[in-house]
């Protein structure tokens, strides 16, 4: 009411004597929450912010441990018939099969069109963007062992479902993704987690669209600077495979099906709507200290429902035909929880909004670190 008054009474003129310092009525506002909440409570009605803005200078060090072991406990407390859903889903290889299938067939469809026309481009992101990411999270799925029984025959999938990508990845991959399970936020361990050095270089509009729209280079080499693997006879197959593939592919059919297939897995790491799982899955909103969070729309249909983050989090032994099932099973721990309620406007809104970017991540400590200080501290004290 004063701020009316005073602007009102001063014609064209604003007396900021009144305002503390501020220089525009704007200063300090926050844009919209882009997260929403199922069942809104006391602690988040989902609406307001939960919590301040996060410093973009530095990443959210937290000192608790991860969520995702304490809540499985509890559900499975709560629920104990959840161990019917997981186990194996045969529905996959049938799906990976029929990907593959149609990429590969595509490929050769493209085999005498130009790779800069206008076919060659959309194609190329419309429909190779969209079934390489679909292939992305196959070996995502396979990863866990939810095509088959045995961990040989996953791997065999694993190794298929790479073909269309154009480059050998399911092997790395794997050891590194079942690290980012076991260890979440680990500074050091968890090579999901952006670097210092990506802190440094893209955190402003500028960086943050380089980011999105080049990620899928961001995660393929940045696992190699902060945590090498010691090769196994299965990354050996998995090059062998997948430069046999594309040796036969380019001798037979010129290069022009291989860039295809290569171009389909740039647009499926950038600025696609698929691709906004990248960020959805693990960046802070809102003021929020929660380090997971899913989606729940229709893209899920596309991508193995990997939006059900949380519940794949809580539950990797649950396959993605029964994620769903999984959130019916125990909505007073899911629906309560903030979600996204579009990919694409994740991407938009990461770019653009302030209160997020490379330093909107949760790290912690990692336990091997903890340890090696506690064991020194004690040989001090004792010294």
């Amino acid at each position: 009411m004063v701020a009316q008054s005073v602007c009102k009474g001063s014609g064209s003129e604003i007396d900021f004597s009144y305002f503390g310092g501020a220089e525009s009525f704007t200063e300090g506002k926050r844009s919209s929450r882009r997260t929403t909440v199922v069942s809104p409570s006391e602690q988040d009605d989902g609406v307001s912010y939960p919590g301040p803005p996060q410093d973009p200078t530095e990443f959210l060090w937290i000192m608790t441990e991860e969520p995702h072991r304490s809540r499985r406990m509890a559900i499975m407390k709560a629920h104990p018939e959840v161990t019917k859903l997981m186990g194996y889903e045969p529905l996959t290889k049938y799906v990976v099969l029929a990907v593959v299938s149609l990429q590969l067939y595509l490929a050769m469809y493209l085999r005498h069109t130009h790779p800069l026309s206008f076919r060659f481009l959309f194609l190329a992101y419309a429909v190779g963007g969209t079934t390489n990411q679909n292939l992305f999270l196959a070996i995502h799925e396979i990863t866990h062992n939810l095509a088959f029984k045995g961990i040989n025959a996953n791997k065999a999938l694993a190794v298929f479902a790479n073909l269309p990508i154009g480059v050998p990845y399911f092997a790395a991959f794997k050891k590194y993704h079942i690290e980012h399970h076991k260890h979440l936020g680990e500074d050091g361990i968890d090579t999901d987690l952006p670097t210092n050095f990506e802190l440094l270089c893209l955190n402003n509009v500028l960086g943050k669209t380089f980011f999105a729209t080049f990620q899928i280079f961001f995660y393929a080499l940045r696992p190699g600077f902060v945590r090498t693997q010691t090769p196994t006879r299965w990354h050996l197959y998995n090059v062998i495979v997948q430069l046999l593939f594309d040796y036969v592919l380019v001798r037979t059919f010129g290069i022009r099906p291989l860039l295809y297939l290569l171009f389909s897995s740039f647009f499926a790491g950038s600025l696609h709507p698929c691709a906004g799982h990248f960020i959805a899955e693990h960046y802070v909103w809102d003021g929020l200290n929660q380090e997971t969070y899913s989606y729940y729309g229709p893209l899920n249909i596309l991508a193995y429902n990997v939006g059900y983050h949380n519940e794949h989090h809580d539950f990797p032994s649950v396959p993605w035909t029964r994620l769903p099932a999984l959130r019916a099973l125990a909505p007073e721990f899911y629906d309560i929880l903030p979600s996204h309620p579009s990919w694409p406007m994740v991407i938009v809104n990461f770019i653009r909004d302030k209160e997020v970017g490379i330093f909107a991540r949760a790290k912690r400590i990692a336990k091997n670190s903890k340890q090696k200080h506690a064991s020194s501290s004690s040989s001090s004290d004792q010294e």
